[in-house]
């Protein structure tokens, strides 16, 4: 059958984010998560449904990818179909072509998992590696410890919260309230959690949201951000430990996330969390 590639109206998100729950699993690589998708709620309902792609046959969604900005796609593939030698030619076909709607002229990032066929295919193709970034990962069989400081659900009634630690945290105008309003809308919602830890004086000091695919799969860290005048003092460490301990209670078995490897502040922050590195990985790069 042929391969059919679809940017999906508003309410077929949803299909685009039940295939991405049901390819999440403790043993595959990083690749798209449905929290990655519903963190890109927090710019609308449409912009979201505009940024994602599909790859399906026969009816069947083998591969989801989303526009994190116009130049960079971020990918997941069915576990069955890593090696899809089909799926791989069509993939890089509709990232090298323009008209497909896909990536645009230039210098270009792709962001799949590690094992699929498609990197060999790019690497024939000349695509680079770029910058590293570093996998990390925590088991959460057994319970979470205490996280040592107060730790707030934040919900709508906290937006502005969440707003001014992720402003601070990242040196960014962008995060408003509207943020954490857009974000409850995405598909699946319910299987998050935003959480705040606060300062003896009340004080937002530290947020993280986290995201489930479900019971007996792995969560996700997306984002986490620590106040400027909090830096150092462990609330990073807190506030993913609170994050790990909310999965848990969500049935997931695992909680992982990505950083830039020259993130060492970060690394160092998830890893005193319990979370273990997995080596590093790259995302695919097109020169000019």
């Amino acid at each position: 059958m042929t391969m059919v590639l679809k940017t999906p109206t508003v309410d077929a998100v949803r299909e685009a984010m039940a295939a991405l729950r049901e390819w999440q699993h403790d043993e595959t690589p990083m690749q798209l998560h449905p929290g990655d998708i519903g963190w890109n709620y927090r710019f609308g309902k449409a912009e979201t449904a505009a940024a994602v792609r599909t790859w399906s046959r026969d009816g069947r969604i083998l591969a989801v990818g989303m526009l994190d900005t116009p130049t960079l796609v971020r990918m997941a593939v069915a576990s069955d179909a890593f090696h899809d030698e089909d799926l791989a030619r069509r993939l890089v076909e509709d990232f090298s072509l323009p008209e497909r709607g896909v990536l645009p002229e230039g210098a270009v990032s792709i962001e799949a998992p590690q094992g699929l066929l498609l990197h060999d295919l790019l690497t024939k193709e000349g695509w680079g590696v770029d910058d590293p970034w570093t996998p990390l990962f925590r088991d959460l069989t057994e319970a979470v410890e205490d996280p040592g400081v107060p730790i707030r659900e934040i919900g709508l009634q906290q937006a502005q919260d969440f707003a001014d630690v992720l402003r601070s945290a990242f040196n960014t105008t962008k995060p408003t309230r509207e943020y954490r309003h857009k974000m409850s809308e995405a598909p699946f919602y319910a299987d998050a959690r935003c959480l705040g830890a606060y300062d003896d004086q009340g004080n937002p000091a530290a947020v993280v949201t986290v995201w489930s695919a479900g019971p007996g799969k792995p969560g996700l860290v997306e984002p986490m951000g620590v106040h400027s005048d909090h830096r150092g003092r462990g609330y990073g460490r807190a506030i993913t430990v609170a994050g790990a301990a909310a999965l848990r209670e969500m049935g997931s078995s695992s909680v992982r996330v990505c950083t830039p490897s020259s993130n060492v502040g970060g690394v160092a922050t998830y890893k005193a969390a319990g979370f273990a590195a997995r080596p590093q990985i790259a995302d695919r790069i097109r020169k000019v």
